[in-house]
């Protein structure tokens, strides 16, 4: 089994250090070690501040990746150099690392709206003829309907499951339900459903080289300024502790 990547603590959560996150749990996938990933940004640092499951739920997580600018920022102010590891593109990687194992290796796509997963999942059977895609739910069921979700989900053991309920929701609901289905990897993979399917688009490749993609997502979504307040408050905090 691999050695798990060291840790450095980002005001007080782990993150993993890894020179190449697909290849680590790319190999995890493949030798079905059960793991749940998580993608962490400075939104999510400063939810779990006052959020204490969704503190415990990341320090139990087996991968969680420096998915936001304000991560990367932490780490240099300590002198740790890191590559952001966006969530959607290691979400990617996982699923055609899927698509080449093809059939030993089942999909299930969890979460958004009906619609939205059904493309998502669509597009990529398309990319990844291959792919062998174990099932398709959306992320609006009655409580009578998630239970036939779940038991289905037991019974089809995917290897790989996509989740998009957004944060916090998604990191809660795969603790509570990993033992589902304990050899799969569980990724929560916020809005990527509504990107794949086209419903959304990502910020320009120049925009994310210089850690601004925050910027481009307020651009579509102005409604989320309140939520991006976090981001000030983080970067205030990380030079307070860092120079105090």
């Amino acid at each position: 089994m691999l050695e798990a990547p060291k840790q450095f603590p980002v005001m007080g959560l782990p993150v993993h250090l890894c020179e190449d996150y697909n290849h680590w749990l790319g190999t995890r996938l493949n030798q079905k070690v059960g793991s749940h990933v998580v993608t962490l940004n400075a939104e999510m640092v400063m939810q779990a501040e006052y959020n204490d499951a969704l503190a415990d739920v990341i320090h139990q997580a087996e991968l969680v990746v420096p998915d936001g600018a304000g991560v990367i920022f932490y780490l240099l102010l300590h002198s740790q150099r890191q590559q952001r590891c966006p969530g959607i593109e290691l979400a990617e990687s996982l699923l055609r690392q899927a698509g080449q194992l093809g059939e030993s290796c089942p999909v299930f796509f969890y979460g958004g709206k009906p619609e939205i997963v059904q493309d998502a999942a669509r597009v990529w059977q398309e990319q990844l003829p291959e792919l062998a895609i174990a099932g398709i739910e959306n992320g609006y069921l009655s409580a009578e309907a998630e239970q036939d979700f779940k038991i289905n989900l037991a019974k089809q053991q995917p290897s790989l499951i996509l989740v998009g309920l957004g944060v916090p929701r998604q990191e809660l609901w795969i603790a509570q339900h990993r033992h589902l289905c304990p050899q799969a990897i569980w990724i929560g993979v916020g809005g990527s459903f509504d990107i794949w399917a086209g419903v959304k688009s990502r910020a320009p490749v120049w925009l994310r080289d210089n850690y601004l993609e925050w910027l481009y997502r307020l651009y579509q979504e102005p409604w989320r300024w309140r939520r991006m307040m976090a981001l000030p408050q983080f970067a205030l905090k990380a030079i307070g502790e860092r120079f105090a």
